[in-house]
């Protein structure tokens, strides 16, 4: 399981700029923020995939990435592989996220909300989609 966050202050900037009117900027602003999410959440699973092994058969461009081309998957609650997003919350509790002050609200959205959490298989079989 893995579980990532821009952090709070994140999130504290965005309102500050929609707070001010700067509609435009907290658009880009909290845009960027949450891809920097994905992100950081892709690099840890890259990470994860080179200590468990498979780095050798890490793709080494964009549309081998996009096509899933490595060893492993990650599944979200929410979606459709996981999708009793109450689960979450055993989750979070497993991985002890208040270190990283990471926590569902009271209408089960991750906060900061520049967040992801995952459940990770590696078997050979785990894709996003069968085709």
């Amino acid at each position: 399981m893995q579980a990532v966050t821009v952090g709070e202050i994140a999130t504290e900037f965005a309102k500050k700029l929609f707070d001010a009117n700067q509609y435009t900027d907290y658009l880009y602003y909290h845009g960027l923020a949450v891809q920097v999410a994905e992100a950081l959440a892709e690099w840890t699973h890259a990470r994860i995939r080179r200590e468990l092994g498979f780095g050798p058969q890490e793709p080494d461009n964009l549309r081998d990435v996009l096509q899933q081309r490595y060893a492993g998957s990650r599944y979200s609650f929410g979606y459709p592989a996981c999708p009793n997003i109450q689960d979450q919350y055993k989750q979070l509790t497993l991985l002890k996220t208040e270190r990283i002050s990471l926590y569902m609200d009271e209408s089960e959205q991750l906060y900061p909300e520049q967040s992801t959490t995952a459940i990770i298989a590696y078997h050979p079989a785990a894709k996003y989609f069968s085709t």
